[in-house]
């Protein structure tokens, strides 16, 4: 008799043998996910208000981003060797996130995802929980 956990029976099953990180490509893959979510962020009007809250220029972003998503996603951890613990909250409060800017990151990093050719499965996963780690990060009503 098997039996379907909770999890995979709301979920589309995925490779639990290796890491997010690993499915991605590694730091290349990595890489090309974080490139396609802020060039997207810097040309979709629909992503106008969480593009705005990211200063002139995004190339810090992108290469803090893709440090923290390579430890994040079970790879290097890049980000903390650098910086130390990413305290996402506490290094994100300077910015007005209310929840468009979290609706239009989450957007966003799905509509990278799609380009970037991340499975159906996997996108899901990656979705729930980084809408559930940008919801924590609003700091203001709206």
């Amino acid at each position: 008799m098997t039996h379907e956990s909770t999890v995979d029976a709301v979920f589309t099953p995925i490779d639990h043998a290796r890491s997010a990180f690993d499915q991605l490509g590694g730091e290349p893959g990595v890489r090309q996910l974080v490139e396609r979510f802020y060039d997207l962020m810097d040309m979709e009007p629909d992503l106008a208000a969480l593009r705005a809250a990211h200063g002139p220029s995004l190339d810090q972003a992108r290469e803090r981003l893709f440090l923290f998503l390579c430890g994040y996603l079970g790879g290097p951890d890049l980000y903390v060797q650098q910086f130390g613990h990413p305290r996402l909250r506490a290094r994100h409060l300077p910015f007005a996130i209310g929840e468009a800017e979290r609706d239009q990151w989450v957007v966003c990093m799905g509509r990278a995802m799609a380009d970037v050719g991340v499975s159906a499965a996997l996108s899901d996963r990656l979705l729930q929980a980084f809408y559930g780690t940008a919801d924590w990060m609003r700091n203001r009503a709206g």
